[in-house]
């Protein structure tokens, strides 16, 4: 009896290794801010010298901006260095993922990348630097990866020792405290005309405030909360979202309710999770799509291949001008790749598998995450029959009046219908105000309700 029950404890403490594996000693946690960049980046650069050493990134505005407009493009005089094709695509094979070449081959005569100098623009605020550092020794992971403790502000596992550890980076990235914009979306149909959904967006980040401690998190348990309200088309206006974010999604998951306007009722909304399609996207995304990945993990096995270099959209301040109209955006196939700046930058690779016994659209899905800033900035997403099946891109930026790295357009292709949708459309609304006053009050089903009625 006694043998029997000593292999069952090593079976359980064998399949809850994974969880377990999160804090760094000491010692290696001193590479934060000398070999490492302050949220676990090298601050080398690589063997070739084309992608530099770290040096801070972009820490102040650039001049001449004022908080409230588009942001200033910090390289201005940047030259294309070279364009890849589907002709010449073989000569970088090493330098792109699966997606990339499926989209060459999709849209041969029309799908380019223009390469750029890497410009490793990418930082935060002093004090999520420090609060990573803290986070390296004491974060934990909990319930088998679907939540996390001893983390707060900061990085939660910026020396990564597995997949969940890295996914979760990408989750609680540092993007701000409070945020107010106003962003659209479009679905082009394959000849390339698009009807755009506005909406109005809030997040008020727990996670990251100055004075957030792992103790409050852990108390209450809410790493942020999220209403998004649809401006336009007419008919849909009015239509909103609330969303509740729990920090261990096993205690509590995620709440969601949603406001009607035909009905004008505000509901719990339980399947606002995982691959529910996303609001008024043409069934185009998933749920769990929205900002590259979020939500609960528990459904996907998740590897940490390791690093590679790759060509990702950086810097990509073209793409977010306001001298720039939708029209000029959005094409057939795909985005207009005359604005989209690619640059060659290090990723962490992680690799998704979904588990024995349950169900989601995607089977595997494969991340490629930035090193500077824990910004997924590509997916691979396959089906149930192995096969590509969803390309998506974050194209980045750094919102330097905080500063932040941050997506300013995500876009998922759908390889078989030859369709995709834009997310985050800006060029034509107002810049993101990240110096919203926004208070728990603010994110209620009574002031859902409110919002949406206006």
């Amino acid at each position: 009896m006694k043998t029997k029950n000593l292999l069952s404890l090593a079976v359980m403490l064998a399949l809850t290794a994974p969880a377990a594996l999160a804090k760094v000693s000491p010692d290696e946690a001193k590479k934060l801010g000398t070999t490492l960049t302050p949220i676990g980046g090298e601050v080398a650069g690589n063997a070739d010298g084309s992608i530099p050493k770290w040096t801070g990134g972009i820490t102040k505005p650039v001049a001449g901006f004022k908080k409230g407009d588009h942001h200033i493009d910090p390289f201005p005089n940047d030259k294309i260095e070279f364009t890849i094709t589907n002709a010449n695509k073989a000569q970088y094979k090493d330098f792109l993922t699966a997606g990339q070449n499926a989209l060459f081959e999709l849209y041969p005569d029309t799908y380019k990348m223009n390469v750029y100098q890497t410009r490793r623009s990418a930082a935060a605020p002093q004090y999520v630097y420090d609060a990573t550092k803290a986070n390296a020794t004491r974060a934990e992971l909990i319930d088998g990866g679907n939540g996390l403790k001893g983390a707060a502000i900061g990085v939660p596992f910026p020396i990564p020792q597995n997949g969940l550890e890295a996914v979760w980076n990408h989750i609680l990235r540092f993007r701000g405290v409070d945020i107010e914009t106003s962003r659209a979306q479009a679905a082009p149909t394959a000849g390339g005309s698009y009807n755009l959904v506005e909406y109005d967006e809030e997040i008020h980040f727990k996670y990251t405030r100055p004075d957030e401690t792992a103790q409050k998190l852990a108390e209450n348990n809410v790493l942020f909360y999220f209403k998004q309200v649809v401006t336009q088309p007419a008919r849909r206006a009015g239509t909103a979202l609330l969303v509740k974010e729990t920090m261990d999604q096993q205690k509590e998951p995620r709440q969601a309710w949603t406001y009607n306007t035909g009905q004008r009722r505000v509901r719990k909304a339980p399947n606002v999770a995982f691959d529910t399609p996303g609001t008024l996207t043409d069934g185009l995304r998933t749920t769990d799509d929205f900002d590259m990945f979020n939500g609960s993990p528990e459904r996907y096995n998740w590897d940490l291949v390791g690093k590679k270099e790759i060509y990702i959209p950086y810097n990509d301040y073209r793409l977010h001008s306001d001298k720039l109209t939708y029209d000029q955006i959005l094409k057939p196939g795909h985005i207009n790749p005359e604005y989209v700046r690619w640059e060659k930058h290090r990723v962490w690779e992680v690799k998704a598998t979904l588990k024995p016994g349950v169900s989601h659209l995607y089977k595997t899905r494969v991340f490629y995450i930035d090193e500077d800033s824990w910004q997924i900035s590509a997916a691979d997403l396959y089906d149930n029959r192995d096969q590509l099946y969803r390309v998506a891109v974050a194209h980045g930026l750094n919102y330097y009046e905080v500063p932040a790295q941050w997506s300013t357009l995500e876009v998922f292709h759908d390889l078989q219908s030859r369709r995709y949708i834009a997310m985050g459309l800006d060029n034509e609304g107002r810049m993101y105000n990240f110096d919203a006053k926004l208070t728990d009050a603010d994110f209620t089903p009574s002031a859902l309700r409110r919002r949406g009625i206006r």
